[in-house]
C-alpha cells in the first residue's frame, strides 16, 4: 500500500504542475495577443485551471506530503530559484524592449543603404 501511495502522490504532483503550467500558458497567451474576445477565454480558462490545481493540491492527503516537505531546506532552494527566474524575467523584458527599437534602426539603416544603391529612375 505504501508504493500504491507514494504513486498517487506524484501523479496528483504532475496532474497539478500539468494543470498549473497550462493555465499560465493560457493567460500567457492573453497577454500577448491583440483580440480581446479570444483572451478574455484564454484568462478565464486559465485562471479557472489554477483554481482547479489549487483546488487539487488542498487535499488533506497532500497537505501531509507538502507539510513533511516543509521540514526540509526545499523551500530556501525553492525561494532561490524563484527568485532567479523573476529576475531573469525581468531581464529578458528588458532586453526584449530595448532591442526593438534597435533593430528597427538597424532595419531602417538597411533600406536607405539599398536605396542608396539603386539607380535614380526619372
Amino acid at each position: 500500500m505504501h508504493l500504491r501511495g507514494a504513486i498517487a502522490v506524484i501523479v496528483n504532483f504532475v496532474l497539478i504542475g500539468a494543470l498549473t503550467t497550462y493555465g499560465f500558458r493560457l493567460f500567457a497567451d492573453y497577454h500577448a495577443r491583440g483580440r480581446w474576445a479570444k483572451n478574455v477565454t484564454n484568462l478565464l480558462a486559465g485562471v479557472g485551471l489554477m483554481l482547479l490545481a489549487a483546488a487539487l493540491l488542498l487535499t488533506p492527503a497532500n497537505a501531509a506530503i507538502l507539510q513533511q516537505i516543509s521540514h526540509t531546506k526545499i523551500a530556501r532552494i525553492l525561494l532561490w530559484a524563484s527568485n532567479t527566474l523573476l529576475l531573469a524575467a525581468i531581464a529578458a523584458f528588458g532586453v526584449i524592449t530595448y532591442s526593438r527599437p534597435l533593430r528597427l534602426w538597424h532595419e531602417r539603416k538597411i533600406e536607405r543603404d539599398l536605396r542608396r544603391e539603386l539607380p535614380k529612375i526619372p
